[in-house]
C-alpha cells in the first residue's frame, strides 16, 4: 500500500515548529486547514487539559469557531496538531481513543529535543495508525 502524503509549506512548517516552542513544557494544539491534503492556515487553540505537560484537550468553543471559519473561508480541516513534551512524535493510546476524525491527518510534534523537533503524521482510523509523508515544499 501507498503511502498517502499530506503538504505544507516551509514557511507554514516553520510556523508550526514556533507555535509549540512557545511553551515547550505544555502541550500544544490546534487545527491546520486548506484544501485536500495541501495545508493553507494554521488555528491555533488552547489546551485546557489538566494535565497538559501530559495530554491535551482543545478547547470545545474555539473549535467550534474555528469549524465555523472554515465554512465562511470555504476550506476544510486537513490535521489536528499537538506536540509532545517528552515522548516520541508517535500517537500515544490516549492520541488514539480520542482521534474522532478519522479523514483528518493528526500531525504530533515531538519536543522532547527541542533543539531537533520531530514532527510525523498519522492516519488514525478504527485504532490502526497509518503514517503518512509529510511534504515540506519550498515555496
Amino acid at each position: 500500500m501507498r503511502k498517502s502524503k499530506i503538504f505544507i509549506k516551509k514557511a507554514m512548517y516553520n510556523e508550526l515548529l514556533a507555535y509549540c516552542l512557545k511553551e515547550p513544557q505544555k502541550e500544544t494544539c490546534g487545527i491546520l486547514a486548506g484544501k485536500a491534503a495541501r495545508i493553507e492556515k494554521i488555528f491555533p487553540l488552547t489546551n485546557i487539559s489538566d494535565s497538559p505537560k501530559l495530554c491535551y484537550h482543545i478547547d470545545p468553543k474555539e473549535q467550534l469557531a474555528v469549524f465555523k471559519e472554515l465554512r465562511k473561508q470555504a476550506i476544510e480541516m486537513v490535521a489536528i496538531y499537538h506536540s509532545h513534551v517528552d515522548s516520541q512524535a508517535y500517537p500515544s493510546q490516549r492520541d488514539i481513543e480520542l482521534a474522532f476524525y478519522p479523514e483528518s491527518s493528526y500531525i504530533i510534534v515531538s519536543l522532547s529535543d527541542p533543539g531537533q523537533p520531530q514532527v510525523r503524521s498519522f492516519k488514525i482510523v478504527e485504532g490502526k495508525i497509518i503514517e503518512e509523508e509529510l511534504v515540506i515544499e519550498n515555496a
